[in-house]
């Protein structure tokens, strides 16, 4: 336990740096809709994502309130026991309904204390950085009582909104500007921090401090060697397939239930996704090969191992990040050929989208036949193909191709 001195020695200078902290730039986040709601509102992503700003964003309309930061290595020893201790603290130095905490799966248990205050009235903002961990507890305490926010690092559109470039391009000249900057996010990616002060050692550092604290550390992982070596494979091999035996084999980890444990800490820590195969038997999606993902470009561009630029593959990321931004039910498509994406909505597939840095003779017949091939099956009338830079559309065998840019797609959609 933490002396409830203490507790307010870290209160008060944390609320005061924290009230000071600059607001940044607004989020694509509807800020009212959360306000106006009674549940709890839960920010989860990956750490240095923008969580802590979009909380002072959230504190910018609040009269007044009480906020605590569990990242801090000053209350390592706070326990479950000492929130009575922290209330105390807060209510002694004024009064407020509302309550802001970040980090908060830094503390065991936390979740019924939340949920007893929750109960006593007070308006609650937390943030995390790990996706099982806040559900399973949200679920198992919270449930009915909380609205989940996934914030994830600067999209296109924020991207170049924070660099003040318009998001609606009509002339010649303006395409060239978005593209030139849709280049450069291509590469760089969207942490807000390395956006703005382009240290590669900003994006190394957010690696190494959720490789060891937020996995390694709290998973107890003894095999660190072969654990990073997982973690790098899958970030230089990212928009490829992949399989849990096949990963065991190459990298020398005892077994491929080893592998699969160590996928699920990645994902939990949001630095890599996995997007199945579609099927119609669950069985057959879960057993399949998956297709990995990385949070963002410019953390796998610091982190990987590559000989090449990779353009192609960053791009599909990017594609796909954005699938998740938006809340999308995505999968890859395999019949004789393949298709990147097929969206998934109230149990229908809607769309069919290809990703191909080029569309041209080299390689357009087949990205155009794993596109026709996933049109026909689920009977989609139009599908999308999405390049660095090319327009058009084209009718074939009754079906609409419509090929466009990827930064259009971005700011269009």
């Amino acid at each position: 336990m933490l002396e409830k001195s203490k507790i307010e020695e870290v209160f008060i200078d944390q609320f005061s740096q924290f009230k000071n902290k600059n607001s940044g730039m607004e989020r694509m986040v509807n800020i009212k809709k959360y306000l106006a709601t009674e549940q709890v509102v839960v920010i989860s992503g990956i750490r240095r994502c923008g969580k802590s700003t979009l909380l002072k964003q959230f504190a910018d309309h609040l009269n007044n309130f009480y906020y605590i930061n569990f990242d801090d290595e000053r209350l390592i020893n706070f326990t479950v026991d000492n929130f009575n201790d922290l209330l105390a603290v807060w209510q002694k130095n004024f009064k407020s309904t509302n309550i802001l905490i970040d980090e908060i799966q830094n503390i065991k248990s936390w979740e019924r204390f939340i949920r007893r205050i929750h109960d006593e009235g007070y308006k609650i903002f937390i943030t995390g950085s790990n996706s099982k961990l806040l559900s399973s507890e949200l679920s198992t305490h919270l449930t009915g009582r909380y609205k989940k926010l996934e914030l994830y690092p600067f999209s296109f559109v924020e991207f170049i909104k924070f660099k003040n470039i318009p998001a609606q391009a009509k002339t010649t000249e303006e395409k060239a500007v978005l593209s030139k900057f849709f280049s450069e996010y291509l590469s760089r990616g969207g942490f807000p921090e390395y956006i703005k002060n382009k240290d590669t050692e900003t994006v190394k550092r957010i690696y190494e401090d959720v490789i060891y604290k937020d996995i390694i550390a709290r998973f107890g992982i003894r095999e660190i060697k072969s654990f990073r070596l997982l973690a790098n494979w899958l970030f230089t091999n990212f928009t490829k397939e992949a399989s849990y035996n096949s990963l065991a084999k190459i990298l020398g980890i005892k077994t491929a239930a080893t592998v699969s444990e160590y996928v699920s800490f990645l994902q939990e820590a949001y630095l890599l996704f996995e997007l199945y195969k579609y099927d119609y038997s669950l069985k057959k999606q879960y057993t399949s090969n998956k297709k990995i993902y990385v949070i963002d470009n410019g953390l796998r561009n610091e982190i990987a191992f590559s000989v090449s630029e990779d353009r192609g593959r960053l791009l599909e990321n990017i594609v796909f990040i954005e699938l998740k931004r938006r809340g999308q039910e995505a999968y890859f498509f395999r019949g004789k050929k393949e298709c990147d994406f097929i969206l998934l909505e109230k149990n229908k597939i809607k769309q069919a989208l290809q990703v191909s840095l080029d569309f041209n003779g080299n390689n357009k017949k087949r990205e155009m036949d794993g596109l026709l091939e996933a049109m026909i099956k689920f009977d989609l009338p139009s599908g999308v193909i999405l390049t660095e830079d090319q327009e058009e559309e084209i009718k074939i065998s009754g079906k609409k191709i419509k090929i466009q840019p990827v930064y259009r797609w971005l700011v269009e959609n």
